[in-house]
């Protein structure tokens, strides 16, 4: 399903989390869609089950999965799910990596690109660059 870096100083669980967030942002698990069982996936990456029960304790929380008890976890419809205050988070995290890209000297049109990258369409400017 997807690779672990065990020698990043990231813990394994926050890394279990952005993967997962990434596959269910990208829409590679669908709605609805269950994921691996807590014992499968830590068979699988050779990782300590409580590991993987932390990851999915945290995605629940955050509201990108559900639990059903005796059945497993399974992607949540992301529409519903009132992520406000994640993404007024979000924003302030992202303009914080923003300036200190640009104070490095990434510029505007290279952020654009990773943009465009990211969203797979083209960001058009309608206003000046700096």
């Amino acid at each position: 399903m997807f690779e672990l870096d065990l020698r990043n100083r990231k813990p394994i669980y926050e890394q279990l989390v952005e993967k997962f967030k990434q596959l269910i942002i990208n829409e590679i698990v669908k709605q609805d869609e269950q994921l691996p069982s807590v014992r499968q996936l830590a068979q699988e990456l050779s990782i300590n089950p409580n590991t993987i029960q932390k990851a999915y304790r945290e995605l629940e929380a955050q509201g990108y999965i559900y639990s059903v008890k005796g059945k497993g976890s399974f992607v949540n419809q992301m529409e519903l799910v009132n992520n406000q205050q994640q993404l007024i988070e979000v924003k302030e995290q992202l303009k914080k990596q923003l300036q200190e890209a640009i104070f490095l000297g990434l510029t505007v049109n290279e952020i654009k690109e990773i943009v465009n990258e990211l969203i797979g369409g083209e960001v058009n400017d309608t206003s000046s660059e700096s």
